[in-house]
C-alpha cells in the first residue's frame, strides 16, 4: 500500500522541518512506501530552498515549484494530479493541523471499508471575534445561497482513496473551490472532531476572504442570479404600490404631493439596487470569460525529484 502526503508551501519556511520530522514518522508507522509532494505556490520567503535542503534527508520529497502564486485551491489541486498513492493525505504544513492526524484517520477509514474521505472538523474556532463571528455568518450565508452541504469549520486535514481523488481531479473548471468541489465529488464521508492549533497570524487578508467568500458562493451556485430576479419583482410591486398611492391622493383626495428629498432618495435607492444586479451578473460573466479562456491551473516551473 502507497501512501501520499501533499502540502503547499506559502511562507512556511519555519514549520517545513518539524512537520516533515512528524509527518514522516506518522506516515511510517502506516506504511514504508510513501511519498510526500510539496508544492511551492510562489512563496517569498526561502519555502523553497528548506524544502529542497530537506528532500536532502528524505529522497522520497517530491517539490513542486510553481511560476508564481496561483492560489492554495490551486495549489491543491496540482499537487493532486502528481500524487500516485492509494491513500492521499492532504494537510497544511503550518502545523496549525496535527500531522498525527494522519494515524488516527487511517484507523477510521482501515475499520470501514466502504470510506473514501476521512476529514478533520475543529471543535472550535479561532482568531478574533470578528474572525469567529464572521465565519459563522459566511457559513450560514452559503447554506442560504448554495445546494451544496457545505460543512463548516472543516480541516484542509484529509486522508482520501486514489479513486476519490481521481474523481476530484476530474473537475476541470479553473474558478474552483476546492472544498466545494470535494463535497460536490460526493462518495462516502466522515468528519472527525479535532483541535486546531493558531499561530497568531493568518496569510488571509480580510481581502483575500471576502474575495475567497464570493468565489466560493458564485462557483458553488447560481442562486444569487435568482436571489435579483426576486429583489427586482419586489422593487417593482413597491414602486407600483407607491406610485397607486401617489395617484390617488392625487386624483381623489385632491392632495398636492410635493417631495424633492424623497424623489432623490428613490432614485439613489434604485440606482444602488441595479449596480448591485448588475454587478451580480457582471460576476457569472466573468466567470464565463475566464474559463472559455482554458488557461493553465498552474504552470509549474520545475520539479525537484530524486531519481
Amino acid at each position: 500500500m502507497k501512501l501520499s502526503v501533499v502540502s503547499t508551501l506559502y511562507y512556511s519556511q519555519n514549520y517545513l522541518d518539524e512537520f516533515c520530522q512528524r509527518c514522516v514518522a506518522a506516515a511510517k508507522s502506516i506504511t514504508s512506501d510513501i511519498e510526500f509532494i510539496l508544492v511551492n505556490d510562489g512563496s517569498p520567503d526561502q519555502s523553497l530552498q528548506k524544502a529542497l535542503e530537506i528532500q536532502q534527508q528524505y529522497p522520497f520529497i517530491k517539490v513542486i515549484d510553481l511560476s508564481r502564486n496561483f492560489g492554495h485551491h490551486r495549489a491543491i489541486m496540482t499537487g493532486l494530479q502528481h500524487a500516485t498513492g492509494d491513500y492521499v493525505f492532504l494537510i497544511d504544513c503550518d502545523l496549525e493541523e496535527s500531522p498525527e492526524l494522519l494515524t488516527e484517520f487511517y484507523q477510521k477509514i482501515s475499520d470501514h471499508k466502504d470510506l473514501d474521505v476521512v476529514y478533520g472538523i475543529q471543535t472550535k474556532r479561532k482568531g478574533s471575534w470578528f474572525e469567529r463571528t464572521s465565519g459563522r455568518l459566511f457559513y450560514k450565508l452559503l447554506s442560504l445561497l448554495t445546494i451544496v452541504e457545505y460543512p463548516s469549520d472543516t480541516f484542509t486535514a484529509r486522508l482520501m482513496t486514489s479513486r476519490y481523488v481521481q474523481s476530484v481531479l476530474s473537475y476541470a473548471e479553473k474558478e474552483l473551490d476546492i472544498w466545494g468541489v470535494f463535497v460536490l465529488t460526493g462518495y462516502n464521508q466522515v468528519g472527525i472532531a479535532a483541535t486546531k492549533g493558531f499561530k497568531g497570524r493568518s496569510t488571509y487578508s480580510f481581502y483575500k476572504k471576502m474575495r475567497m467568500a464570493v468565489e466560493t458562493i458564485t462557483s458553488l451556485s447560481h442562486r444569487p442570479l435568482y436571489f435579483t430576479f426576486l429583489l427586482g419583482i419586489f422593487i417593482t410591486l413597491v414602486s407600483l404600490g407607491i406610485i397607486a398611492s401617489l395617484l390617488y391622493r392625487k386624483w381623489i383626495d385632491n392632495i398636492d404631493v410635493e417631495g424633492w428629498a424623497s424623489i432623490l432618495a428613490s432614485v439613489w435607492f434604485l440606482g444602488g439596487m441595479i449596480l448591485m444586479v448588475l454587478g451580480v451578473i457582471a460576476i457569472y460573466l466573468s466567470k464565463i470569460f475566464l474559463e472559455i479562456k482554458n488557461r493553465p491551473l498552474t504552470i509549474v516551473r520545475k520539479v525537484y525529484q530524486k531519481s
